[in-house]
C-alpha cells in the first residue's frame, strides 16, 4: 500500500531525500557487513517482567529469527499489504517482528501494552482488521487474554498462550522456503521502499484515534535527522526505553540502530536502577531520558559518578520543557550533551543540539527554524524540510521575532494524511494547506534577536499529553456525558512536574442529586474498559462551564481554573 503520490515520490527521490532502502533490505546488509554484532538484546530483568530469560541476537540471529515469524505467519494465510495490529512490550520479539513484516510487505499497526479494549476495538474498527500479534503475559497484563475479547485472530508469542490463540516462536525449527518463493514472486513491491510499513497511532480532537500511515523513506529521512543531530555512529551501541510504537523509538531507534548496524538494547517499563545498570554494563553511546529522571541524575552528582559512563555521548529528551541547569550539568560536569527533541508520529522532528543551541536556556527550550533562508544553518533537516507560522486569526504567515502563531512543516518526513481505510479518501485533509504544509497544531513563538529559533507555547487543539501519551479529552468527555448524575462534563489538562500534564474532571451536577466522586468516575471508565493511563488524577465542580459562542467548552479556561 501507498498513500504518496506518484510526483511526491518523484520529487523526494530525484532530490535525494527519499530512497529505495528498506528495513529488510538494511538487515541484509548488516548480515554481510557486522554477522556477529549483537543487534537486539532484551533488559536484564525479563524473567521477572514476563518468566522468560533475556534473549540477545546478533544480525544473523535477527535475520533467522524473523525468517521464522515471517514463515509462520504465511503459513496463517497473512499476505501482502494486510495490516497486523501489533501490541508488544519491548522485547526482542517486537524488534523480530518488524523485520519478518517488513520480508513479507506486512503494514505493522504498534499500539502500546496499555491499550485496553476500549482503544482496541476502536482502531481494528479503522483498520478493518482481524490479526493480532501480542504475547501472553507481561507484568499484570493478560495481552493475549485481552485480544482475544476482539473477535481477531491472535498470534501469541509466549509460554500458556491461551486456547483460542496460534502460538508464535522465534526460534522454532520452521522450513522457510516457502518464504523466498513467496518474496521472488511478489519482489517489486515487497522491496519498494515507498510502500507503508507502520500505521501508528496519535489522539484525535474528535474523540477517535488518528492512524498515521508512514513508508520505508518517511522513517529513513527521519532516520538521518535522529543520525545527525544525535552524533550516531557505526557500531554504537543504543538504550531505547520508550515503547516501540511511535516516532521517539521508531524513528530514534529501531531504523537509526539497523542503518549504523548498531546494537539496540530494550528497557520497558522504566526501572531507573535496572535502566543506569545497563548505561554501564552495556557501554551505551546514546539513549533517551524524561526530563524528571535526568533532573534527578543532575542533582544527584554522587549517583552518577558510582556508574561507568565513559562511553556515554549524548542523550536526548523531550515530552516537556528541559531544564536549563539540568542540560548545563551534563555537559559541563558529566561531559554528555543533552538533545532536546520535539517530534509527532506525523512527521515532525525539530531537535535542538549543542552544535544549532550551545547554551543551556536556549537548547532547553529553543529549537532551530527549519527551511528558512536567514537561519546560518545548513545541511540534513535544514535543506530538506521547510517550516512556517501563520497567524491563527488572519491565516497570513509571520516572520519577526516575538511573533506567534501555528507550526506549519513539509519536508521528507511528513506522513501524507490520515488513515480511512484501504482505496478510500484521506481522513481530515484539512489537516494540510493547499501547498503542502501539515497543520500541526501547535502554537509557536518566534525567538531571538535574528529570528533563528521556536519555542513551543501551546496547542491549538486540546490534546492531553501525560507523560509523553497522547489523549483526546474528547474521547473521555463522551464516556462521563453518561453517567446519571452529571448535566455538564469535560476534562482537560493540569500541570505536573513529573509527567507533564495529568487529566482534572470538570463537572457541573444535576441539581437534584449528590455529584460524583473521583472514585465514581474512576470506577464508571474502568467498566468502559479504557486504558489506565487516561484515568483522571482529580476532578473540580462547577457551576457551568465556560463555553464559545457556539456552545464548545474552552478548555484552556479550565485548565487555568484548575490549575489556579
Amino acid at each position: 500500500m501507498k498513500t504518496s503520490s506518484q510526483e511526491r515520490i518523484e520529487n523526494l527521490t530525484s532530490k535525494g531525500w527519499w530512497g529505495s532502502d528498506t528495513l529488510h533490505g538494511l538487515l541484509a546488509k548488516a548480515v554481510d557487513t557486522s554477522p556477529n554484532v549483537i543487534a537486539v538484546a532484551d533488559q536484564p530483568n525479563r524473567q521477572e517482567l514476563m518468566g522468560v530469560e533475556p534473549i540477545r541476537l546478533d544480525y544473523v540471529g535477527l535475520d533467522k529469527a524473523s525468517d521464522i515469524v515471517a514463515q509462520q505467519l504465511l503459513n496463517e494465510g497473512v499476505k501482502i499489504n494486510d495490516i497486523v495490529i501489533v501490541q508488544l512490550p519491548n522485547i526482542a520479539e517486537l524488534v523480530v517482528t518488524y523485520y519478518a513484516a517488513s520480508k513479507i510487505g506486512v503494514i505493522i499497526s504498534p499500539v502500546p501494552i496499555q491499550f485496553a479494549h476500549h482503544e482496541l476495538a476502536a482502531i481494528g474498527e479503522i483498520l478493518d482488521s482481524n490479526l493480532f500479534i501480542t504475547t501472553s503475559t507481561f507484568r499484570e497484563y493478560q495481552l493475549a487474554a485481552e485480544a482475544l475479547t476482539l473477535d481477531v485472530n491472535v498470534f501469541s508469542f509466549g509460554h500458556n498462550v491461551p486456547e483460542g490463540a496460534k502460538q508464535l516462536s522465534i526460534s522454532d525449527n520452521v522450513d522457510c522456503s516457502n518464504l523466498r518463493k513467496y518474496q521472488k514472486l511478489n519482489d517489486s513491491q515487497i522491496n519498494d521502499a515507498n510502500n507503508i510499513i507502520t500505521i501508528c497511532w496519535t489522539s484525535g480532537t474528535t474523540g477517535k484515534p488518528k492512524g498515521v500511515p508512514r513508508s520505508h523513506n518517511m522513517w529513513l529521512a527521519t532516520t538521518h535527522v535522529e543520525i545527525e543531530a544525535c552524533d550516531y555512529q557505526r557500531g554504537d551501541n543504543l538504550l531505547n526505553p520508550f515503547p516501540l510504537v511511535n516516532m521517539a523509538a521508531i524513528g530514534g531507534f529501531l531504523f537509526p540502530s539497523i542503518l549504523t548496524a548498531s546494537s539496540l538494547f530494550l528497557h520497558h517499563p522504566l526501572d531507573p536502577k535496572v535502566y543506569l545498570q545497563q548505561l554501564q554494563e552495556e557501554k551505551i553511546t546514546f539513549t533517551i531520558a524524561p526530563p524528571p529522571l535526568l533532573n534527578q541524575l543532575a542533582k544527584s552528582e554522587d549517583m552518577w559518578n558510582q556508574f561507568d559512563f565513559s562511553a556515554l555521548r549524548r542523550i536526548g529528551s523531550g515530552s516537556a520543557p528541559l531544564a536549563p541547569w539540568m542540560v548545563d550539568v551534563f555537559s559541563k560536569k558529566y561531559g554528555v550533551e543533552i538533545i532536546n527533541f520535539y517530534g509527532s508520529n506525523e512527521g515532525i522532528c525539530l531537535l535542538a543540539t549543542a552544535e544549532t543551541s550551545p547554551e543551556a536556556n536556549q537548547r532547553a527550550s529553543m529549537f532551530p527554524r527549519l527551511g528558512c533562508d536567514k537561519t546560518p544553518w545548513s545541511g540534513g533537516a535544514f535543506d530538506s524540510t521547510k517550516t512556517k507560522v501563520i497567524d491563527l486569526e488572519t491565516g497570513k504567515e509571520v516572520n519577526n521575532s516575538g511573533e506567534h502563531g501555528e507550526l506549519l512543516i513539509a519536508g521528507p518526513t511528513i506522513f501524507d494524511h490520515y488513515f480511512s481505510g484501504i482505496g478510500q479518501p484521506p481522513v481530515e485533509p484539512e489537516s494540510f494547506t493547499e501547498d503542502g504544509y501539515f497543520r500541526t497544531g501547535d502554537i509557536v513563538e518566534i525567538c531571538g534577536e535574528q529570528a533563528f529559533f521556536y519555542k513551543i507555547i501551546g496547542r491549538c487543539k486540546d490534546v492531553i499529553n501525560r507523560g509523553g501519551m497522547k489523549i483526546s479529552p474528547v474521547e473521555i468527555d463522551l464516556l462521563l456525558e453518561s453517567m446519571n448524575n452529571i448535566k455538564e462534563v469535560a476534562v482537560c489538562a493540569y500541570p505536573d512536574e513529573r509527567l507533564g500534564e495529568k487529566i482534572c474532571v470538570c463537572l457541573v451536577p444535576n441539581n437534584d442529586t449528590p455529584p460524583p466522586s473521583l472514585e465514581n468516575v474512576i470506577e464508571h471508565l474502568n467498566k468502559a474498559g479504557i486504558a489506565k493511563f487516561k484515568l483522571p488524577e482529580k476532578l473540580e465542580i462547577f457551576d457551568a462551564l465556560p463555553r464559545n459562542a457556539m456552545g464548545k467548552v474552552l478548555r484552556y479556561q479550565l485548565r487555568d481554573k484548575v490549575s489556579s
